[in-house]
């Protein structure tokens, strides 16, 4: 596998036994499936969290407004917004969280990350999805049941022709003998995190990836799947995961169950990214759709109280 600890992104991101922290689009609270996407406010709290030493963004790769699902994502399409962001901060890493391996063509795909990789000083941090949207399927004439194998496809494809010239590549989607793919990413290579099972075994997982993006689970839990995971491997990888969070003002506040995350004050929230952090998680993207208070007020104080415990490396 690529050693990438001079990667922008990656080392931004990762380091063995520490934690850091990043920020899902849309960064905002809203009920409903739809956010606002106000782009200059996206922006401003994109840049505000640069600042204060968040360590990502993450886009997410919702092709279709699905309303069973009741979430469209960020709107906009990731890689498009993913350019616009880019233009706009400098160091941060630009993770998605995650793209459709399986709807989008390898090729297409490998372009797509590669030109991020180049155009961003090597920000990408690329993870990679099945898809669960059984209509989103539909509409693209794909079978929920080649998902296993087109995710091994693309991944597979996506290494050969970014770390070769003029690659011979014969799968079910490319075919391709005499022409080469352009640009290649600066280290021919894009670190490639796996979200949650994509249809594969932890064993495919931790040799094919390289790292893990995952969902919360109970701490106990997360540290038995995180345990299991690095025991197949002969070196570090990263173990990142999302979490929904909605911050309440009173940093004292226990903690409340809520869909996916907790809402909870500042002094709990720094203690149970502690445990995590002990669990072996390194890195948290928090998603603020549940919260109360609006997200530029939530994203300047986690900045001030507890980014500084997690910085960017």
């Amino acid at each position: 596998m690529t050693d990438f600890s001079q990667h922008a992104g990656y080392s931004t991101m990762f380091q063995q036994e520490k934690m850091t922290l990043g920020l899902f689009f849309a960064i905002e609270s809203y009920s409903g499936s739809m956010p606002k996407m106000n782009v200059d406010q996206q922006i401003e709290t994109a840049k505000l969290a640069e600042s204060h030493g968040f360590s990502a963004l993450y886009f997410r790769d919702v092709l279709l407004d699905v309303p069973s699902f009741g979430d469209v994502g960020h709107i906009y399409d990731p890689w498009v917004f993913m350019g616009y962001v880019m233009a706009h901060t400098s160091r941060i890493a630009l993770a998605t969280g995650s793209i459709l391996s399986t709807l989008r063509h390898p090729l297409h795909l490998a372009k797509a990350a590669a030109s991020v990789d180049r155009l961003s000083g090597q920000r990408l941090v690329l993870g990679l999805a099945t898809g669960d949207r059984p209509s989103e399927f539909s509409a693209f004439n794909t079978s929920l049941e080649d998902r296993p194998g087109l995710y091994q496809e693309a991944l597979a494809v996506l290494r050969h022709v970014w770390g070769n010239d003029f690659p011979s590549v014969s799968t079910p989607r490319v075919r391709m003998s005499g022409e080469d793919l352009l640009p290649k990413p600066a280290c021919s290579d894009v670190p490639v995190l796996v979200t949650g099972s994509s249809r594969q075994t932890v064993e495919w997982i931790a040799e094919h990836g390289d790292g893990w993006l995952y969902y919360p689970q109970p701490v106990a839990q997360q540290k038995r799947t995180i345990r299991r995971w690095r025991s197949l491997m002969p070196k570090f990888k990263p173990f990142a995961q999302s979490l929904y969070i909605d911050l309440s003002e009173d940093p004292h506040e226990g903690p409340t169950p809520i869909q996916l995350g907790i809402r909870a004050g500042s002094r709990y929230l720094i203690e149970y990214l502690e445990e995590l952090e002990e669990a072996g998680v390194n890195h948290v993207g928090f998603n603020l759709k549940y919260g109360q208070r609006p997200a530029h007020e939530v994203v300047q104080e986690l900045g001030e109280n507890v980014v500084p415990r997690f910085p960017a490396h």
